[in-house]
């Protein structure tokens, strides 16, 4: 696996869009600068799920990923980055075995999530629940 070339895949979740840059490298994630290791332990426990189940498929973890989220809350971009770091570490590898582990584990790991808010209907100020009547 002697890869010298740049991987760039992006996540999305709701309004958050995350893209993850992998390169080989000696098993740092970073994300908007920061290492992952510097999150609080809930964020950290997520977005380890995806490099955990690549050691344990591939033996090792020798790639370098930076990731860019912009958009949305803190978990809408956690979930992003989920996705967009399982993505890059499966196209770099190009490991169908990993891919398989992944959705067997959790689809969200190769699938986004599609929904999003409900419109708002005519002439009403939310979605679904309409204005009582007092007269009838």
């Amino acid at each position: 696996m002697a890869i010298e070339k740049n991987i760039t895949v992006s996540g999305k979740r709701k309004t958050s869009i995350a893209k993850a840059t992998v390169k080989p490298g000696k098993g740092d994630v970073f994300i908007n600068k920061i290492p992952y290791e510097n999150l609080d332990f809930f964020k950290r426990l997520v977005i380890k799920e995806p490099i955990e189940l690549a050691k344990k498929v591939l033996g090792k973890f020798d790639f370098e990923i930076k990731v860019v989220v912009k958009g949305g809350g803190s978990e809408s971009q956690i979930q992003a980055v989920k996705l967009a770091i399982a993505r890059a570490i499966v196209k770099i590898t190009d490991s169908e075995e990993l891919k398989k582990v992944y959705i067997d584990y959790d689809k969200s790991l190769m699938v986004a999530d599609t929904r999003r808010k409900e419109a708002y209907k005519p002439g009403d100020s939310k979605a679904r629940r309409k204005r009582q009547k007092s007269f009838r």
